[in-house]
C-alpha cells in the first residue's frame, strides 16, 4: 500500500513499516558508486557488478530497519506512542509523540540506535571470519564496515545524530531546561557539519589533491542534512525558551462554544475568534475552520449541523489552564498530540480560550516591544 510516507513494507509491534519513495534514488547512488568497485575487486561484468551493488544497498536497509526498529521499540518500551517507521533518502526515522519525556529516556531511545549497528557490523566481522572469498566476502566487508561507521557516527554529538540527543539530555540533566539543551546540541550539530566539510576539502586546501566527485557528493548531502536538523533544534530550542518567559494569558484567543447539533445559521460567527464544538458538560472535541463555513451554501446554512463542517481534534488538545500558566505547556501538549491549537480550560471545565503555535512568535513580538 503506498502513503503519503511511501510504500507500506510492514508492521513491528504495531507500528507501521514504510520505505519512502526517495529510497529508490539511495538504491541508484548505490550501484553507481559501489557497481564499479565490485567490478573492479571481482571481475565481473557491468551487469552483475550493478546486481552485487544492488543487493548491497538492500543490506544497508536492513541495517537502518533495524537501526530505526531498535529506536522504536524502546521508545514504546519506556512509554512513548510510536506512529511510524520510515527509510527513506535521509536514512530513517522514527515519530513518536514522547509524551512524559524525560532525559534517560531520551537517551536510551537514542543509545539503541548505534547499538543495533553496532551489533550488526560485529556479526558481519564473524562472517567475515568463516567466508572464503568471492561476492559473499566482499558483501560481508562492505556491510561490516558500513554498519561500523554509521554507528561511529551518529554517536558524533550534535543533533540531528543519536549523540546530539545523547548531549541534549545530558545538558537537560545537568540544567533542568530541555530548551536550552536542544538549542546547545543544535548549535553543536552546526559546529560537526562544518567540520564535514572542512574535513573533505583539506586535501586540496593542505595538499592541493583534487577530491572524487563521489566523495564530495556525499560529503555535501551528509553536511546538508546536519545543518538542516541542527538548525530546526536551534529554531525549537529557542522557542522553548521564548515559551518558557511567556505567559498563556498573553496570546489566548477568545472562543466561542457550540454544540454539534446547532444549525450553522443560528451562530454568530463574527462574535469569536476561535469555535470549539463542545456537548454540554463534556470536553471540547472539535474547531470550526472559517474557511468550511464558507463552502455551506447560504440555503443550506438553516439546517446544515456544525458538526458537518467541524473538525475533531486529538485528544488531549483541552486541558484545564489559567491565564498564569507558562506558554511551554502548551508547546508539550502540541508535541504530545500533534495539534497545531489548544483549547483552555476553566476550573470547572468550560472553554475560556484558546493557544495557536504561531501565537508564540506574535507573544515574543509584543513582548519585545513592551
Amino acid at each position: 500500500m503506498t502513503t503519503s510516507n511511501g510504500w507500506r513494507i510492514g508492521s513491528l509491534s504495531g507500528v507501521p513499516v514504510f520505505l519512502g519513495r526517495s529510497w529508490v534514488l539511495v538504491a541508484v547512488l548505490i550501484v553507481l558508486l559501489f557497481g564499479p568497485t565490485v567490478e573492479a575487486v571481482l571481475g565481473l561484468g557491468g551487469f552483475w557488478s550493478s546486481v552485487v551493488a544492488l543487493i548491497f544497498a538492500v543490506l544497508l536497509l536492513v541495517s537502518v530497519l533495524t537501526h530505526e526498529a531498535a529506536h522504536a521499540l524502546v521508545a514504546q518500551r519506556v512509554g512513548f506512542g510510536v506512529s511510524r517507521v520510515v527509510a527513506d533518502f535521509w536514512g530513517g526515522h522514527t515519530a513518536h509523540d514522547a509524551a512524559g519525556v524525560t532525559p534517560g529516556r531520551s537517551a536510551a531511545v537514542a543509545a539503541v540506535g548505534p547499538l543495533a549497528n553496532g551489533l550488526l557490523a560485529l556479526a558481519g566481522w564473524g562472517l567475515m571470519a568463516v567466508l572464503d572469498g568471492g561476492v559473499p566476502l566482499l558483501l560481508a566487508y562492505a556491510f561490516t564496515w558500513a554498519n561500523a561507521f554509521v554507528a561511529l557516527f551518529n554517536l558524533v554529538p550534535g543533533l540531528p545524530l543519536d549523540g546530539g540527543f545523547l548531549l541534549e539530555a545530558a545538558v537537560w540533566r545537568a540544567t533542568g531546561d530541555r530548551s536550552t539543551a536542544t538549542w546547545a546540541a543544535g548549535w553543536a550539530g552546526r559546529v560537526v557539519a562544518v567540520l564535514l566539510v572542512a574535513w573533505a576539502v583539506s586535501p586540496v586546501l593542505l595538499e592541493g589533491q583534487r577530491i572524487g566527485i563521489g566523495r564530495l557528493a556525499w560529503v555535501v548531502v551528509i553536511a546538508f542534512f546536519l545543518w538542516q536538523g541542527a538548525s530546526s533544534a536551534i529554531t525549537a530550542g529557542r522557542h522553548g525558551r521564548a515559551a518558557s518567559r511567556l505567559r498563556v494569558g498573553d496570546v489566548a484567543r477568545p472562543v466561542g462554544v457550540v454544540p454539534p447539533d446547532a444549525p450553522v445559521g443560528s451562530v454568530r460567527w463574527a462574535d469569536a475568534a476561535v469555535w470549539v464544538v463542545r456537548r454540554p458538560g463534556e470536553t471540547p472535541d472539535g474547531l470550526v475552520h472559517p474557511g468550511a463555513l464558507e463552502k455551506v451554501p447560504a440555503d443550506e446554512r438553516a439546517h446544515a449541523p456544525v458538526f458537518s463542517v467541524a473538525v475533531r481534534m486529538p485528544i488531549g488538545w483541552a486541558l484545564p489552564l489559567g491565564p498564569d500558566a507558562s506558554f511551554d505547556r502548551v508547546l508539550e501538549v502540541m508535541r504530545t498530540t500533534g495539534a497545531g491549537i489548544v483549547c483552555l480550560l476553566d476550573e470547572e471545565g468550560a472553554p475560556w480560550g484558546a493557544v495557536a503555535a504561531t501565537d508564540l512568535d506574535r507573544g515574543g513580538r509584543t513582548a519585545s516591544r513592551s
